[in-house]
Order: structure tokens, then sequence, then C-alpha cells
């Protein structure tokens, strides 16, 4: 059985999605994102599962810049996971004992409105993640009365269910994806998501830009793109981007290879099937017949004949 790290502890919703997305995997629970690559890359595990996006929060940064430095890593898969959260706490508790909560910030910034509505007196408590909030609850002595949790998180340790489906919006959802250490990529479906980051070689007007002219000269359909900042002083950054289609397509290659010419360096993060089975749309003049039609126009010309 392979083994696969993902954050932990037991109950995330991180592991729901490795349940998904590898059911006959052994999951290795890790204390933070870069652990569970971590592991990976030291061959803990064959690979890890983590968090990419959230619908409401937005990009997990932690991941992002994980996955940018460091050995590198490749994205082989992805979920679109629901995200529901419950009002967890021991049994016997009702909604008027909760005084205390605890949970991870973005599930409080997420159920907010319940919070307020039924629970006007308590005071929320932020934990690393939102197993954890339920695995204080569970603690013999603790202070919290009940934790904002996934349901997962209530069968590991033994709490009931005061309140389902709290959060203030009902189509939440988190990206996860799953990375494996650099090998054989997953084969063109048709419905494929590729991702880089690329590192601007210098601050200059017109960089972005730039950047973008690659894939929008190509009929490349971006899906995604974040700034994350180098480190190296205020105003450097580098960049994320998800776009439509696989690397052995003609049009993602080549916007790719012209990204390697403008920039510092490009960290090509995997080619793999979209959670959505969304079918790229090819932009007439970009599909993989047109470019080697058009090469071979080209050395026709070199060679004089016209």
């Amino acid at each position: 059985m392979s083994k696969l790290a993902y954050l932990g502890p037991q109950g995330t919703f991180c592991e729901a999605a490795l349940r998904i997305l590898a059911p006959d995997a052994e999951g290795v629970p890790s204390a933070n994102v870069g652990a569970a690559l971590d592991a990976a890359r030291r061959g803990e595990a064959g690979g890890a599962v983590v968090p990419l996006e959230n619908s409401v929060e937005g990009a997990i940064t932690q991941t992002l810049d994980e996955l940018a430095w460091g050995q590198p890593l490749l994205i082989t898969g992805e979920l679109l996971l629901p995200v529901e959260f419950y009002l967890l706490a021991r049994p016997g508790t009702e909604m008027r004992h909760i005084k205390r909560v605890i949970t991870h910030p973005a599930a409080h910034t997420q159920c907010r409105g319940f919070v307020e509505r039924e629970l006007p007196g308590a005071v929320v408590v932020a934990s690393s993640s939102t197993a954890a909030a339920a695995q204080e609850v569970a603690a013999p002595g603790s202070p919290y009365d009940a934790a904002i949790s996934p349901a997962i998180a209530g069968e590991y340790y033994g709490l009931v269910q005061v309140a389902a489906g709290i959060g203030d919006r009902s189509d939440t959802v988190t990206r996860f994806v799953k990375v494996s250490p650099p090998g054989e990529l997953p084969q063109p479906t048709g419905a494929d998501r590729t991702s880089l980051v690329v590192y601007l070689r210098d601050d200059h007007p017109g960089a972005l830009l730039e950047m973008l002219s690659e894939f929008a000269v190509r009929g490349v359909n971006l899906t995604r793109i974040e700034s994350r900042p180098t480190g190296d002083g205020i105003g450097r950054y580098f960049f994320h981007f998800d776009c439509e289609g696989h690397i052995a397509d003609a049009r993602v290659g080549e916007a790719i290879s012209g990204l390697r010419r403008l920039s510092d360096d490009v960290r090509f993060l995997g080619s793999y099937p979209r959670a959505d089975q969304v079918i790229t749309q090819i932009k007439r003049g970009t599909a993989d017949t047109d470019f080697s039609e058009a090469a071979g126009w080209l050395s026709r010309i070199r060679e004089g004949r016209v």
C-alpha cells in the first residue's frame, strides 16, 4: 500500500480529500503543508495531498510558497471538495451550554454569520486546523465547549453534531492537489490543467503584460494567477499560473518556452486532468496541427522553397 502525506491531524478536510483521490493509500498526517511536502521529497511518502485554494478564502499561500521553493514536486491530480462545517461538542452538550468555541481562523470567517446569530456571546479561539480544534475539545478537562470542524473530525474524536451545515455559503469548495516526486506525467485527456511558477528576471514596465501575452497570442486560457513576494525586498514578486491544456499541447508548450526566454526561471508544477472535466476550447489557429503546419511552412521558406 502506498503512503501519502497530508495536512493533519486526523480528521481534516485534507484527509477527506485524500480518501477520494487515493482511496487505497495509507494516509500519513503531517503538522503542516510544508511537512507533508517534505515527506514526499524525502521519500517518507510516495506523495502528498495538500489544499491549494478555496472558493471563499482564495489561495492557500503556504502551499503556493512551498511548491515554489525547495526540491521540485509535480502535481498529478486535483479534487474539488465541497466544504461543509459542523458545530461539534462532547455528548450531552446543548447550544445554550456553548460559551467557548475553537476553530481555524478561515473556518471562523466562513461561519461568522452562524456564530453571530446562534452564539452571540461565545468567544472564538484560533486553532492550527479544524481537526486540531476537535481534538482540543475532546481532550479531558478541555476549556472549550465546541469546535467548528468537518464531520470526519467528529468520527475520530468522539464528538457529536450540535449543528450541521453552519457555513455562511452552501457552495464553498476547496481545491486539493496530489503531488508526487518528478516522474512520468499524466497523459493528456483534452480536459487538462497546467501549473507553473515564473520568476521575473527584473522589474520593469510591462513585465506582467509580457508574460500574459505569451499565453494570449497562443490562445491559452488562464484559470488562476497569483503573485507572491520573493522575500528579497518590497516590490519583488514571482507568479503562479494555472492554464488550460497540457504541456504536450503545442500551444501550451510554446507559451511556457516563451516565458522561459523572458524570465529568470520557470518552475513547471505539472499537467494533470481537471477535476471539473471541462474540455479545453481550442481557439482557431492554435491546434497542434496549426503549429506543425506553420513550422513546416517556415522550414520550406528557410530552404528557399517559396
